[in-house]
């Protein structure tokens, strides 16, 4: 006997949605997912290949599993510890451009975070990590479109002078950016772009919620931008002579 039914009904309950939220999402009616709840009606293929994709479950899962409950505990908890214990344990959760503001609202959601796409680096040992896609020239010669690779910093006192990181805060959102603490005031971090064409701005570190510290860059071979010798130099000497004046304001 299939369990989609009361698999769609929990499954609906995990996010909050109602019947209506819920049949948006899927492109349906709202009376069909009363139908299919309340098992009246089985599922279509193409609705439950739609769910699959929302919740990251099997059609096997969908049918054959009760997701709501499994020998010692929920099935879908049961699932991701199984997954996490299976995976090198370095697994680490990529949040593309299109998730940024769902991310901003469940950074902390666990149940969010699992739905995040997933991958791994050999090079990458011990730690936390995520990876975030960036979009902008404000970073160049790191190019739109990259995506970076963070080691979790549990506190804004473990901050690196001049390091990049990716910050997520209230104010900001999410953005890839070099920090430079300040001396003056410990409230406040000073945000650097590496195109010179950006001025440094600063956020309060109370409306920080994240820092990943940059351990890797990975983009396609298309989106390198040439840069000739004379363009690097000039780049790296005006980071260094912005550095050098917020050090001097600073201290």
């Amino acid at each position: 006997m299939s369990l989609a039914g009361q698999n769609l009904k929990y499954l609906r309950g995990l996010r909050g949605w109602t019947q209506e939220e819920f049949a948006t999402k899927l492109g349906i009616k709202r009376s069909l997912v009363g139908a299919y709840e309340e098992e009246r009606a089985d599922p279509r293929l193409d609705v439950l290949e739609v769910v699959s994709e929302i919740f990251k479950v099997t059609l096997d899962e969908l049918l054959l599993h009760d997701l709501s409950e499994a020998k010692g505990g929920n099935y879908l908890a049961k699932r991701r510890q199984m997954k996490m214990m299976s995976a090198d344990r370095n697994i680490i959760h990529f949040v593309p451009v299109k998730a940024a503001a769902g991310y901003l609202a469940c950074y902390a959601d666990s149940e969010f975070i699992d739905e995040l796409d997933t991958f791994t680096l050999p090079m990458l040992t011990g730690g936390s990590y995520r990876a975030f896609e960036i979009i902008g020239d404000s970073m160049m010669p790191t190019p739109s479109g990259s995506v970076i690779v963070g080691e979790k910093v549990e506190s804004v006192e473990n901050v690196k002078n001049n390091a990049a990181y990716i910050v997520i805060s209230k104010s900001e959102g999410i953005v890839y950016k070099r920090l430079v603490k300040n001396n003056k005031n410990k409230n406040k971090l000073t945000l650097v772009s590496d195109n010179p064409a950006f001025q440094p701005y600063q956020v309060q570190t109370a409306d920080v919620l994240e820092l990943w510290q940059a351990q890797a860059i990975i983009n396609k071979v298309t989106q390198h931008q040439r840069w000739d010798v004379d363009s690097l130099v000039n780049l790296v000497s005006n980071l260094q002579d912005q550095v050098s004046s917020l050090k001097k304001k600073m201290n």
